[in-house]
């Protein structure tokens, strides 16, 4: 069954209609049985980020801004500005003395300039175009009113899009990914090195200096992931799959773990059954990391890993969770995790206890004489075998969408799901139930208004 809606009214050109979909009920865990499509990009959409309640933005490698309306599907603005892909994004939070709130989006390009929009108006405010080199990374540090570009040096601006200070060029590579650390402190990533530096600024001259304190060494391989889990900690993933728990008060290393890819089947589900094994099954590199309380949650190849944070061990995984490599991972406020893929794919995941464990057999793969266990294998399975507390990734619901990889997607606990994909288009996946009743509450309104 098909449904069109109108996407709203559409700020450069004439209003499409958006296309919504019913997935039918053979996913009853799943809500999002209705999707939007918004159209407007001409090239891949990398980029999104929430700017308020009912506002994201988005953005690619068609160099162009986009800021909608999560609710309607409605084009809101449209930033021009940047000759090339845009390589990085990030919100700029302002509260103004009149109590009313508002906020400037950050945009970096591979044209080498980083540009400042008032978000309200959909206008450009500051060009910044004196850098040598794409900035890869942008980072926001609210407390400090003040925001960093990385790339072959990091520098430090305030709100004005005024230079504070910056780091002397590094040589071999440019900053990838940077976090922000307790007492003023700056966790950065220069290929497989991890470089923590300091913010200093002095009250009676305003001037700012930021400083190296120490470099971290020990991947052997390029980090490709960076996230901050609370005060106390943060991790790295690399690309040859080590996974580092940082304390990010010292520094120093609270917990290790890699070769996620040789853990053991849990259980033999007929689901997961497969002979041929897929290019990525096996694949080391951890593309996406993200945390609860408790959790690290891995994104390995095709696999979801989760890492408990007390145990220091996997406590739960998947090693096919989609047919290619995962790319993005969250956790949501409930017991659910979502995944999208390269292969255009959202699938949505439920954390649930696992009944105690039975030692893992090789079960139908060993007719095919693949998952025959090795030492490292087995000794693996032991480590899982002992932890308190097992649990298990279970399907809930597979998002059908997108006809190229899918990059990464938002969640709104009241507007559901906003992914973006290679394909150049933004799908919006809403709770059909509640849309429903909204529509029909919608129209009862009406024939009340009518009738008086």
């Amino acid at each position: 069954m098909f449904r069109w809606l109108l996407g709203g009214r559409d700020v450069q050109e004439p209003v499409e209609k958006s296309l919504i979909l019913c997935l039918g009920d053979d996913q009853p865990q799943n809500p999002y049985t209705e999707l939007q499509v918004l159209k407007g990009h001409s090239d891949i959409v990398r980029f999104m980020v929430w700017i308020d309640d009912t506002r994201f933005a988005s953005a690619g490698d068609d160099g162009v801004v986009f800021l909608w309306n999560v609710q309607t599907g409605e084009r809101l603005h449209e930033l021009r500005g940047h000759s090339r892909p845009i390589t990085g994004i990030a919100l700029i939070p302002l509260k103004y003395h009149s109590q009313s709130e508002s906020c400037h989006l950050l945009t970096a390009s591979s044209d080498r300039t980083v540009m400042i929009w008032d978000l309200d108006t959909g206008s450009q405010i500051h060009l910044l175009a004196e850098f040598q080199s794409s900035v890869k990374c942008l980072k926001v540090i609210e407390r400090l009113d003040v925001w960093l570009s990385g790339a072959d040096k990091i520098c430090v601006w305030n709100n004005r899009a005024e230079l504070l200070c910056k780091t002397t060029c590094f040589k071999d590579a440019d900053v990838s990914l940077m976090i922000e650390l307790p007492k003023n402190n700056i966790a950065a990533v220069i290929r497989k090195e991890l470089i923590i530096f300091k913010l200093v600024t002095s009250s009676e001259s305003h001037t700012w200096e930021i400083t190296e304190m120490r470099r971290l060494s020990n991947h052997e391989d390029d980090i490709r992931a960076l996230i901050s889990i609370n005060d106390d900690t943060f991790a790295t993933g690399s690309h040859v799959g080590e996974l580092i728990i940082w304390d990010a008060l010292d520094w120093s290393v609270k917990g290790f773990e890699s070769h996620f890819w040789n853990v053991t089947s849990q259980s033999d589900k007929p689901a997961e059954i497969k002979i041929s094994r897929t290019p990525y099954q096996h694949e080391a590199c951890i593309h996406h990391l993200t945390a609860d309380r408790e959790n690290i949650f891995a994104a390995i190849g095709t696999g979801i890993y989760v890492y408990n944070l007390q145990t220091k061990t996997v406590i739960a995984y998947q090693q096919v969770a989609h047919d290619s490599r995962v790319l993005h991972i969250a956790k949501l406020p409930n017991r659910q995790l979502v995944s999208c893929s390269v292969d255009g794919s959202v699938r949505l995941w439920e954390l649930q206890d696992l009944p105690p464990a039975e030692p893992a057999t090789s079960g139908i793969f060993s007719m095919w004489g693949i998952g025959k266990p090795n030492k490292q294998q087995t000794q693996m399975a032991k480590r899982k075998l002992d932890c308190s507390v097992l649990k298990t990734l279970e399907l809930t619901g597979d998002l059908i969408g997108h006809s190229g990889a899918v990059q990464m997607f938002l969640y709104s606990k009241d507007h559901g799901i906003v992914t973006c994909s290679t394909d150049h288009l933004i799908i919006l996946w809403k709770d059909g139930e509640k849309e429903s009743q909204l529509r029909s509450k919608a129209l009862f309104q009406k024939l009340e208004q009518d009738d008086v």
